[in-house]
C-alpha cells in the first residue's frame, strides 16, 4: 500500500519558470527557452536540494532522530544544505567528507562549518569512501546512545525523490498557465540521480507530457541510468503511480574531463548564461548541463514550436582548487 511521504516545508514553491530569449538565441534555438529556477528555492544555499530535504527531514523527525549524518565531496551542495536543514530542525549534524582537509575551503564546506556541523574526513580521496564513513559515523553515534539518521551522498533515495515527483506536477501547472504549446523538452544536470529519478517518476505519472533528458556529470551514463531507474521505480511505488521503464531514462554524458572538474564547454556555457540571462551556473553541474543542451536537442533546436526547459538546480559560481588543479 502506497504511503505518501511527509514533508517539512523548506522551499518557497513554486519556483519561478522564466523566459530566457537572448540565451535561446545564443544557443541557436528557434523555439522558447524557459528556465525552471530551482536555484531560487529560498532555503539557505540549498537550490534543488531543498525539495528532497523536505522529505528527509520529515523522515528524520518520524524516526525520532537526534542527529543527522551525511557526507560527500568538500564542494557538496547537498552536504551544506543538509546541515542547514538539520539546524532548522534543531538537530546537530555530522558530515563525512572524502579525502583530507583542503588547503582552501569551498564555500559549501565553510557554510557547513558555519551552521555547526561536526566535520570528519575519510583520508581517502575516493568518493565512495564517504559511504563507509557515513555508516561508521552512524554506528559510533548509536553506540554512544544517539539516534542517528544517516543520509546517503546527495540525499538520493526513492523516498526523497518524491520531492521532484511533485515538482513535475508543479511544472505541468506552470506550463498550462504559461500558454504551453507544441512539444516540450526538459533538461537537467544529473549527479547522484535523485532529481532526475523524481522527475522521471512524476513525468510518467502525468502521462509523459514532455521529453525528459538528464546530463550525467558524475558517473558514467550507463551506471547513472541504472541508479535513476531504480530510484524512479521505488518512488513510483511509494506514491502508488505507474512504474517507469528503461525508455523513460534518457541521459547524455556531460562529465567532460571528470567529476568535479570544470570543462571548457561548461565555462563557455556559464559565461553565456551570465551575459545573456543573468544566470549564475556552477562549473561542475549546471554549466555542464547547459553545455550539453544543444547536442541533446539536435535537429529539434530548429523547431519554432519546441519549448525547452532548462532545470536550474542551483550551485555556486566559485570553483575550488581541485576543480582547476588538472588545468594548472
Amino acid at each position: 500500500m502506497a504511503v505518501t511521504p511527509g514533508r517539512v516545508a523548506l522551499a518557497v514553491l513554486p519556483t519561478p519558470l522564466t523566459a530566457a530569449p537572448r540565451l535561446a538565441d545564443a544557443l541557436g534555438l528557434a523555439g522558447r527557452l524557459l528556465v525552471k529556477r530551482d536555484d531560487l528555492t529560498g532555503f539557505a544555499v540549498a537550490g534543488n536540494k531543498a525539495r528532497p530535504l523536505e522529505v528527509l527531514l520529515a523522515d528524520a523527525a518520524a524516526a525520532g532522530a537526534s542527529v543527522i549524518v551525511t557526507g560527500g565531496a568538500t564542494g557538496s551542495n547537498f552536504a551544506a544544505a543538509a546541515v542547514a536543514a538539520a539546524a532548522y530542525a534543531g538537530l546537530p549534524a555530522v558530515v563525512v567528507y572524502a579525502g583530507t582537509e583542503p588547503d582552501r575551503q569551498h564555500p559549501n564546506l565553510a557554510a557547513a562549518r558555519h551552521w555547526g556541523a561536526r566535520i570528519q574526513f575519510t583520508g581517502d580521496p575516493a568518493r565512495d569512501s564517504v559511504d563507509a564513513g557515513i555508516a561508521d559515523a552512524a554506528a559510533k553515534l548509536e553506540a554512544d546512545g544517539e539516534r542517528p539518521f544517516p543520509i546517503p551522498r546527495g540525499g538520493a533515495t526513492a523516498r526523497s525523490a518524491a520531492g521532484f515527483h511533485w515538482a513535475a506536477g508543479e511544472l505541468a501547472g506552470q506550463l498550462g498557465g504559461a500558454g504551453g504549446r507544441g512539444r516540450v523538452t526538459v533538461i537537467t544536470a544529473t549527479g547522484s540521480g535523485g532529481t532526475l529519478a523524481g522527475l522521471v517518476s512524476g513525468t510518467v505519472a502525468l502521462g509523459r507530457p514532455w521529453r525528459l533528458a538528464g546530463v550525467s556529470v558524475s558517473r558514467p551514463p550507463a551506471e547513472t541510468r541504472e541508479r535513476v531507474l531504480a530510484m524512479a521505480a521505488g518512488c513510483a511505488r511509494e506514491l502508488g503511480t505507474p512504474a517507469p521503464g528503461p525508455d523513460d531514462v534518457e541521459l547524455a554524458d556531460g562529465r567532460g574531463p571528470g567529476h568535479g572538474i570544470a570543462s571548457a564547454e561548461g565555462r563557455a556555457a556559464a559565461a553565456l548564461a551570465l551575459e545573456t540571462a543573468g544566470l549564475v551556473l556552477d562549473p561542475v553541474y549546471t554549466a555542464k548541463a547547459l553545455a550539453a543542451l544543444p547536442g541533446i536537442l539536435g535537429q529539434t533546436a530548429a523547431d519554432p514550436d519546441l519549448t525547452t526547459i532548462f532545470w536550474h538546480t542551483g550551485g555556486l559560481l566559485d570553483a575550488v582548487d581541485e576543480i582547476t588543479a588538472k588545468e594548472r
